[in-house]
């Protein structure tokens, strides 16, 4: 069996039939020579000489426990006082404030809460014609602590008795912002007293005082900030609108909505009367006639 040919190198699929000469190659290694690798840089900054290394802060919440639900309680640590609205027995106000600063002099906590506030303004009350200034609490059931928020004092807090909880959001006591602390304290000392009265829109209400003195009419409009209201008075057969101050008038009793339904009754019957003797004077003059 004669010997098998050769395959062609132009048709071996690998070949590359471009010339390597002796003298390029020993060239392109002369220049790999020449040119030395650049070393590759640290993966992390050196520390200058000078330059401390800090060491890593301690988180500022805290889980202290859980609540009734099994969540977690968090609080945010802080050296900075603020102000926290706490949640206690509706009307036990001033006394969960005393026990709370009796039980921050027993355990001289007073580095860690300062001041406890119950918000209350003056109001006048206007009754039956009848006024009295009494004080009324702007917020029942809470009051304002001002505090350094940690585990110590926090416990300290929550378990006063008669109190419930902080206010917060997913279990964790929000402090007030300063706007509206200030806000609070503005209304405590303000020196114009709220006026509370006792009816609203679409009552019956007696004017007792200014020139529509003993007139009755309908509440129309109320506005507070200004204490003012709007009362339709019929005058001269119109529905007649008045701007009055809360003070100048009053809810009106049963016995008036009475009297001046049979008032109305009373003139209707009067002008049906005086209608009905015109018709009949018209008709015996024409029967005259």
């Amino acid at each position: 069996m004669p010997p098998r040919r050769p395959r062609p190198r132009y048709e071996d699929p690998e070949y590359d039939p471009t010339p390597i000469y002796l003298d390029q190659i020993e060239a392109e290694e002369a220049r790999s020579a020449k040119t030395p690798k650049k070393p590759k840089r640290p993966t992390t900054r050196r520390k200058k000489k000078d330059e401390l290394i800090e060491e890593p802060e301690a988180p500022d919440h805290v889980v202290i426990g859980t609540n009734a639900e099994g969540e977690q309680i968090i609080i945010h640590e802080d050296e900075t006082p603020q102000w926290y609205v706490v949640h206690c027995y509706s009307g036990y106000e001033n006394k969960v404030r005393q026990i709370i600063e009796q039980r921050r002099e027993t355990l001289g906590l007073q580095d860690r809460i300062f001041d406890i506030i119950v918000p209350t303004e003056e109001e006048i009350e206007v009754r039956e014609g009848k006024r009295r200034t009494v004080e009324r609490r702007v917020f029942p059931g809470y009051i304002l602590v001002e505090m350094k928020m940690d585990k110590e004092s926090w416990f300290m807090v929550r378990n006063t008795p008669g109190v419930t909880g902080f206010v917060g959001t997913d279990n964790r006591p929000t402090p007030l912002r300063p706007e509206e602390v200030a806000q609070i304290i503005r209304r405590m000392e303000s020196d114009t007293p709220r006026i509370r009265v006792d009816f609203k829109i679409g009552d019956r209400v007696r004017i007792i005082d200014g020139p529509f003195y003993d007139f009755i009419g309908t509440v129309n409009f109320i506005d507070p900030e200004k204490n003012k209201v709007r009362v339709m008075v019929s005058f001269f057969g119109r529905e007649t609108p008045v701007e009055l101050d809360f003070l100048q008038v009053e809810k009106a009793p049963e016995k008036a909505k009475e009297t001046e339904k049979f008032e109305r009754f009373e003139k209707t019957e009067v002008e049906r009367r005086e209608k009905t003797e015109k018709t009949e004077r018209r008709e015996k003059l024409g029967q005259k006639k």
